[in-house]
């Protein structure tokens, strides 16, 4: 049982059924038609020969199939993380290619190690401080990037590779003069060949349909003599064995850029194979094997020429939907690359850099989401900004300080979130025993001797101070003194030593000022806590109550008669216009 944790081959094999052949094999045919021109153009996108993308495509599909838990995910080159690659190891000035391809390797194996070890110590919640807009708004300005900076391949022209799009553009406006027409129609060619077979049937391979065209057209045209950029000699047969690095100024200067692939990587990965497990119901999506497989994914990318791999949306649902049930699938689709590999790459010869080029801007020209920045304006300002603060930096600063930033604003937000939880006042609902929120309802009952205080969320050393200002505050607005504080802690998930100790000050500042306090609706780790630092004791179990209600009644009861008959015990509040009826 412990090994069918770990290797989810032995989940689905031993029971694997001959009626999922066929969709497996289907799905492997066509995922690996796909992985072929887009594992070479994303090897260029990254700042690799194009042959590193297919090496990347082989070992690596068999090492997931074998641990991942997703049995649709097809793993391999992605845009955003080559895209990660180009730009990381570009920032560190490799003296030449030699170098460039050894740090390349050795980020793929430190990204495989880092992931591996996340997923070992059951790290794969880290993920969730990438929120949604961070990512929405980072993967927006890095599609921009690798789509204008693809342009100098689409249109044949000669200026130094950015990931700053400031820079992009003074290279496009000083060269696009030395635009290459004949380069430039077989481009955009290419990306209208790519989108239109998408809309014929999602299944047409239409990077494979683009590059034989071009091929063709290269070849049999001359067209390599009107000065259109082609490939090339293109290695044949398999990868040889290939190892890391372990100089540790290298490792240094690579460890922000492999946490941050890391992490990016992960969370793109894991959110294709959750949203694809959605319409399957045979099968869970573990976070920490996930990270396992990925990381081993990575390692083993590393040791044959590869560079850092991921979950592909676009191939992962072309996977799903051309039949796959299985990873069956996916190595057959290593099969077919290595098959490629081995007997098809002089046909690669004539392949124009410029249907590459059209190959990675029609995969990341869906990425950009114009909608997000508009729904959010309108409904969540907070994170309107956060994806404009990530989208704006990775634009202009890089894609690495983008992410970055990113992650420390979700960082920031959550840690501004969890300093200053909701709180509520209450007062009673007329002629029930519920109790609500003051500034959401009108003509509720208030005892004027009293705050009904309820506090969502844990009490603990971040939020004590806000807690505090917040309960004097509402003190300050009352118009007689108060003599007793109603703490609810109906939703007060725990309390921290800080929190107790606030507490027990409290209780003696508010007892020395003639306020005294009834405990709420505690929940038992919260209780326990109580006992633990004898604050029972001081608060007096006598004031500890299980509900509003309950404890309101006893304090009436122990009223001054004359103080209540003298003042009366309600007045109704009338001050809040908003007539929002929610809890």
């Amino acid at each position: 049982m412990h090994l069918k944790k770990h290797f989810a081959i032995l989940q689905w094999l031993p029971n694997y059924k001959r009626s999922n052949l066929l969709g497996d094999t289907s799905a492997g045919l066509i995922v690996a038609i796909m992985l072929v021109p887009q594992g070479m153009a994303y090897a260029m996108l990254a700042g690799l020969n194009p042959i590193h993308g297919l090496y990347a495509v082989t070992l690596p599909l068999l090492v997931y199939a074998i641990l991942g838990s997703s049995r649709q995910l097809a793993v391999g080159p992605g845009a955003m993380i080559s895209l990660l690659v180009g730009a990381g190891i570009s920032s560190l000035s490799p003296e030449n290619y030699s170098a460039y391809f050894y740090y390349t390797i050795t980020l793929a194996f430190m990204v495989g190690i880092i992931q591996f070890l996340m997923g070992l110590f059951r790290l794969g919640f880290v993920v969730n401080f990438l929120s949604q807009p961070v990512i929405k708004g980072f993967t927006s300005a890095a599609a921009l990037i690798i789509g204008f900076g693809q342009l100098k391949h689409l249109l044949k022209l000669n200026f130094p590779s950015s990931n700053h799009i400031q820079n992009i553009f003074i290279g496009l406006a000083s060269t696009i003069g030395q635009t290459h027409l004949l380069t430039m129609c077989i481009g955009l060619a290419g990306i209208l060949i790519i989108k239109f077979a998408k809309k014929i049937h999602p299944a047409i391979p239409g990077s494979l349909v683009a590059v034989i065209l071009g091929i063709v057209l290269v070849r049999f045209l001359g067209l390599t003599d009107e000065g259109v950029m082609v490939l090339g000699e293109v290695p044949k047969g398999l990868p040889g064995l290939s190892l890391p690095t372990f100089e540790l100024t290298t490792l240094t200067n690579l460890f922000p850029i492999a946490i941050t692939i890391s992490l990016v990587g992960f969370a793109e990965s894991f959110s294709i194979a959750k949203t694809i497990n959605a319409r399957h119901k045979n099968y869970l999506i573990n976070a920490n094997q996930e990270l396992i497989a990925l990381g081993m994914a990575n390692i083993s990318s590393s040791m044959v020429r590869g560079f850092p791999v991921t979950g592909g949306l676009s191939r992962s649902a072309v996977n799903d939907q051309s039949g796959a049930k299985t990873p069956l699938a996916s190595i057959i689709s290593a099969g077919i690359i290595v098959m490629t590999l081995v007997f098809f790459t002089s046909y690669f010869f004539y392949l124009p850099y410029a249907i590459l080029a059209a190959v990675i801007i029609a995969a990341v020209s869906g990425i950009v989401d114009w909608k997000s920045p508009i729904e959010l304006w309108h409904k969540d300002r907070k994170d309107f900004y956060m994806f404009t603060a990530t989208f704006l930096v990775t634009l202009t600063m890089g894609i690495v300080l983008g992410i970055l930033s990113g992650m420390i604003l979700s960082l920031m937000l959550v840690i501004y979130k969890a300093s200053r939880p909701h709180m509520a006042q209450l007062g009673r609902v007329p002629g029930t025993n519920n109790f609500r929120n003051i500034q959401r309802f009108n003509d509720l009952e208030i005892n004027q001797d009293l705050i009904i205080v309820r506090i969502d969320g844990p009490i603990y050393f971040a939020n004590v101070d806000f807690i505090n200002e917040k309960i004097n505050q509402w003190r300050a607005e009352r118009s007689n003194a108060i003599k007793m504080i109603f703490l609810n802690m109906e939703s007060v998930t725990s309390l921290d030593s800080t929190g107790a100790l606030t507490l027990q000050t409290w209780i003696k500042d508010w007892r020395n000022n003639d306020i005294d306090l009834y405990i709420i609706g505690a929940k038992g780790p919260v209780r326990d806590v109580l006992v633990k630092w004898q604050l029972i004791e001081t608060i007096g179990e006598d004031h500890i109550f299980l509900d509003t209600h309950t404890a309101l009644t006893y304090y009436e009861k122990n009223m001054d008669a004359k103080s209540l008959q003298k003042m009366g015990p309600y007045a109704l509040q009338s001050n809040f216009k908003n007539k929002k009826h929610r809890p």
